[in-house]
């Protein structure tokens, strides 16, 4: 059977007379104006654009009349553009995340393009934390398409947590067994940014734009992304997709939440005083390597759309799994984990990049979605100066690991365990509460120990310095496609 013939017939665009011609082989529609050297044949002004790009059709007169009720419904199948289309949504809206534009958000510039591409929704608008993610373990989830959040990282984790405990539940699978081969859930989740910072937005689309990421989701993309699991003595305390943090990030989002009443000028000022504080803590990690990706965290290969990284790791990943399970390997048991010890002013693990409009490059410009791996950046202790170089990297194309005090290794796995500091007389010292002026008054200038951090988990302060955290490659999926650029800009990144 030889190759679909282009449909051809006539276009109105912009009220000016167009040919048209639908080419299903390519999964492309063309209209020109102009004739070319023989009928039917697009001109040089020809325009295309791929059917799965189309948003709505609609119908108008010789006049550009519009008729009533002509777009999609005149269709057997409005959704018929692409099978991947979502037709019905359950819509979480979040008042009060960020600047508490949510809600006005979504009905401005969300709502409406739902509409016109015949997506149904059932919206929810959260009254308290964890709203979401109780709805999610209680409501029939199998009559959606997808689950959208409209608010900030804060909200998608919220919903990220109701979605996965969900599955996991349902599939029988215990969360708090470190080792669980968890359950990947077949609905996506999107993300239409309303918060302050949007970091997990701006990392796998490339921008806090509303309507783009409302745009991602009408047309269906689908984006995997990793997860990790971090458990505490057989427990689980959360997941985490982008930033787990101890030391300078768990002392800032600590310290954040008691002042709560600031509103967002907080995190400048809980940053600003845990720079000056200085703390460093005393700890041992160990960690399993990602020996099945292709990359490595100062390649300098950002992840991007189709991201070839992604797609081989996972696929190495995966041998690797069934040579283990047949004994062909040797298994995570017999596999060589590395340990560093030290004090560090901060352990960083990223997933993504972390980008965000602060910091375009992130905390980790090469981390990529989909690898199955963290990007874990150790920072030993070192000057303030010193510390404040590294962190005005964050916000340049500076390479940030380019230090002598920091290290970067792409992991699986890794733990983390603090030793409380001791006084001369081998008695473990307590830090009571002081005043900002006082904090470094009994240490040296140079760097204050302190017996143990906090761990900032994607904006959420986990209290148990001791933690296990795993990779689990691809567990859950956006309605995205990973950020777009075109050949010029990679040729200057």
């Amino acid at each position: 059977m030889g190759a679909a013939e282009p449909l051809r017939s006539v276009l109105w665009v912009k009220q000016q007379r167009c040919a048209v011609s639908l080419d299903p082989a390519r999964a492309l529609l063309r209209w020109w104006r102009s004739p070319g050297p023989g009928a039917g044949v697009p001109g040089a002004d020809a325009c295309s654009v791929p059917i799965s790009e189309i948003i709505t059709v609609e119908e108008t007169d010789i006049n550009g009349k519009h008729h009533t009720g002509g777009k999609w419904q005149k269709m057997e199948k409005p959704y018929a553009f692409t099978a991947s289309r979502p037709k019905h949504l359950l819509v979480f809206i979040n008042p009060f995340g960020g600047k508490g534009q949510g809600k006005r958000i979504y009905e401005r510039k969300v709502a409406p393009l739902f509409t016109l591409a015949s997506i149904t929704t059932e919206i929810i608008v959260t009254e308290h934390a964890n709203h979401a993610k109780e709805s999610l373990y209680e409501l029939n989830i199998d009559k959606y398409d997808g689950i959208v959040c409209v608010g900030g990282d804060g909200m998608f984790s919220e919903v990220l947590h109701g979605l996965l405990g969900r599955t996991q539940r349902d599939a029988g699978v215990d969360q708090d067994q470190p080792r669980a081969a968890l359950v990947p859930s077949p609905l996506r989740i999107g993300v239409i940014p309303a918060g302050s910072t949007d970091c997990v937005c701006y990392s796998t689309v490339g921008t806090n734009d509303a309507e783009t990421s409302a745009l991602h989701i009408v047309v269906g993309d689908s984006l995997s992304m990793d997860v990790s699991s971090v458990h505490h003595n057989g427990t689980l305390l959360r997941y985490s997709v982008s930033l787990l943090g101890y030391g300078f990030y768990g002392d800032i989002i600590k310290d954040s939440e008691e002042k709560r009443w600031m509103g967002l000028v907080r995190y400048d000022f809980s940053g600003l005083k845990t720079f000056l504080s200085h703390h460093c803590y005393e700890g041992t990690v160990s960690f399993l390597p990602a020996q099945h990706t292709v990359g490595s965290p100062r390649d300098r290969k950002p992840c991007r759309a189709g991201c070839f990284v992604c797609r081989q790791s996972k696929k190495q990943l995966d041998e690797a799994q069934k040579r283990s399970l047949y004994g062909l390997e040797g298994a995570e048991e017999v596999e060589e984990w590395k340990v560093v010890c030290g004090q560090f002013l901060a352990i960083n693990a990223t997933n993504m990049s972390c980008a965000c409009p602060r910091s375009p490059q992130g905390l980790s410009p090469a981390a990529h979605l989909g690898d199955g791996s963290s990007d874990l950046i150790l920072i030993r202790k070192c000057s303030r100066f010193n510390f404040l170089r590294f962190l005005v990297r964050h916000t340049n194309q500076g390479d940030q690991f380019d230090f002598t005090f920091v290290e970067v290794y792409r992991v699986k796995k890794f733990q983390f365990v603090s030793k409380p500091v001791e006084d001369e007389d081998g008695s473990v010292r307590r830090h009571g509460k002081k005043r900002l002026g006082q904090l470094c008054g009994d240490r040296p200038p140079c760097c204050c120990a302190v017996s143990s951090s906090a761990w900032n988990c994607d904006g959420e302060v986990l209290s148990s310095p001791a933690i296990e955290v795993r990779v689990h490659c691809q567990l859950v999926r956006l309605f995205a496609r990973g950020i777009e650029e075109n050949s010029k800009q990679e040729s200057h990144g």
